[in-house]
């Protein structure tokens, strides 16, 4: 049977490996059992301990984080990346996206205004040049696409951008970024990573 929670000795740290098909329930489930045995490696050592695996959305880090500080005083790092945007990606990966928490914001965005959620994001409006939207997952906009775009802000690359219209310079799905052609007039209105790595926009 396979083992959705490992823990393995390296090098100075100690490793948590969490499998991508948990939910958090079942993680914090998994892990309080887990961690009595690991508590007894903990005598004077403060070895430090290193979340990998599965990537994590802010507040299910801090849980584990709480968790495993309760039965262990030790230093807690995750591989997931705690903000969103290409300087925060670590690794890219692929998780199907079909149900993601989503969040709605009703009307449309002026320039300098920023939306930042680690779920879907769905504008019921327009998004103007110098707008940004940021999501960890997917982004629907029911509006015109003219400000930056960018899903899977975390890494994912199952991530997609639709729009009524895609006519912003830029677009980004986790660590790819494609400048958008002014030439082509071409009507545009969904946006994905295909099996060859490269950005699509139909």
């Amino acid at each position: 049977m396979k083992q959705l929670i490992t823990i393995s000795t390296k090098k100075n740290l100690i490793e948590i490996k969490i499998d991508e098909s948990l939910e958090q329930k079942e993680i914090l489930d998994r892990l309080k059992r887990k961690l009595s045995e690991l508590s007894k490696l903990y005598k004077e050592d403060k070895t430090p301990i290193l979340v990998v695996g599965k990537v994590l959305k802010n507040d299910e880090m801090e849980e584990i984080e709480k968790l495993i500080k309760s039965k262990i005083d030790v230093k807690v790092d995750f591989d997931s990346p705690t903000i969103l945007g290409l300087h925060g990606i670590k690794r890219v990966f692929h998780k199907d996206i079909a149900i993601s928490q989503t969040k709605f914001h009703r009307g449309s965005l002026r320039s300098g205004q920023k939306i930042l959620f680690e779920g879907s994001l769905v504008v019921l409006g327009d998004v103007n040049g110098g707008a940004e939207i940021i999501a960890g997952e997917n982004i629907v906009v029911l509006g015109i696409l003219r400000g930056l775009a960018h899903a899977g802000a975390k890494g994912n690359k199952d991530a997609i951008i639709s729009a009524a219209s895609i006519e912003s310079p830029q677009i980004r799905i986790a660590n790819i970024v494609k400048q958008m052609d002014k030439e082509n007039n071409e009507r545009k209105n969904y946006a994905y990573i295909d099996d060859e790595n490269k950005l699509i926009v139909e």
